[in-house]
């Protein structure tokens, strides 16, 4: 089949009835419709975004309520509302503009509508992530869309369990939504990278510690101190061992359907038990993704998936995208986001699952050859 070319004509009344078509039809499915401000307080909600989005921010000063931002997403002002306020299990949908700048690629809109749909549903995660998913691959059923998915949550388990030192593996996890700087990380912890570990002390404290330039920064001599001694228990610490690092290479390779990844995984579970509760973890939702009709044989999985989306996703992570068009963002994407629900619930937290489709999207390949 010939790939499909967009349309970048569709009337914006056309994608507001989609949009209003996939809201009723999320509240067929139980969902409370909600409709979060359009402008929002910047100071906190800037902080749970990744680096990707922070930088794409709209940002403005008001004068009685200080930063404020135009809305660059939904789940996270949904997810605030709901930890303040709501009772569970919940479902909600909504449907408007989002706004993000688009430096890097000004062929694509920087203004565009999201649906969502989000599920805080503690009493079977692996089910409401199996839910999500289903209703999303119905949804855009007809539109030659390829779905993709992956688990955040297998890799962080990987990297908890590394016997190495807490500051490395708080360094990997910090890192795991920058794939460059993870891989950076990885290399320099390793038996490779202990040549380069001293050699960057020493430069550290030639530059910082010991030059006789009069004092000149930001950072105080107490910081710099500190920096220093990091740098020296660092490089005193064995690296981390060549199997375990070929391991996370292992997990990050992982690209194949979801029954053969999760033979894979089993199988590295035996030289690193860390992962397991992670690996049953994606089999109960293999599960539960078969019992929804989904086809789960051939159902991508890839460990790397994710990584460089919203760094708030800390479990399952899926996307559709249209074949052979790289140059397009998703139609759909979504994930679980437990940690974020425990961020914004003062203490209190609940499992949650969501996603959203872009319908313009929907609606610029619908039917084009």
């Amino acid at each position: 089949m010939p790939p499909f070319r967009p349309r970048s004509d569709v009337p914006k009344a056309e994608v507001r009835a989609e949009a209003a078509r996939l809201r009723a039809l999320f509240e067929e499915r139980g969902a409370l419709a909600v409709d979060p401000d359009i402008l929002l307080p910047a100071e906190v909600l800037l902080d749970l975004y990744g680096e990707d989005i922070r930088a794409r921010a709209y940002v403005t000063t008001d004068p009685e309520r200080g930063e404020m931002m135009l809305r660059p997403d939904f789940t996270v002002p949904v997810v605030q509302s709901h930890m303040s306020n709501g009772a569970e299990p919940a479902r909600y949908t909504y449907a408007g503009e989002v706004f993000r700048k688009q430096e890097d690629m000004p062929e694509r809109a920087n203004e565009y509508i999201q649906v969502g749909y989000e599920v805080f549903d503690g009493s079977d995660p692996a089910g409401a992530d199996a839910e999500v998913f289903a209703l999303f691959s119905g949804a855009l059923a007809g539109h030659g869309l390829h779905a993709a998915t992956g688990d955040i949550g297998i890799l962080k388990a990987a990297v908890a369990g590394l016997r190495t030192t807490e500051r490395r593996r708080a360094a990997l996890l910090r890192h795991i939504w920058r794939p460059r700087r993870f891989r950076a990380l990885m290399s320099r912890f390793s038996e490779a990278g202990k040549a380069l570990r001293e050699q960057n002390l020493a430069r550290v404290r030639a530059n910082l510690g010991e030059a006789e330039a009069p004092f000149i920064g930001l950072r105080t001599q107490t910081e710099i101190d500190a920096r220093i001694r990091a740098l020296e228990e660092d490089a005193a610490e064995p690296p981390i061992s060549g199997a375990e690092i070929g391991l996370l290479d292992d997990i990050l390779s992982l690209k194949e359907t979801l029954p053969h990844v999760l033979s894979a995984l089993r199988d590295i579970a035996v030289d690193l038990p860390a992962i397991s509760e992670a690996v049953s973890r994606l089999d109960r939702r293999c599960q539960a993704l078969s019992r929804r009709g989904v086809d789960v044989d051939h159902l991508d999985f890839e460990a790397s998936y994710g990584r460089t989306s919203m760094e708030y996703y800390d479990g399952f992570v899926f996307g559709f995208y249209a074949e052979g068009r790289p140059d397009l963002p998703p139609v759909a994407t979504g994930g679980r986001y437990d940690a974020l629900t425990s961020v914004l619930g003062q203490g209190r937290s609940i499992p949650a699952v969501g996603g959203v489709i872009r319908p313009g999207l929907m609606l610029s390949l619908k039917g084009e050859a």
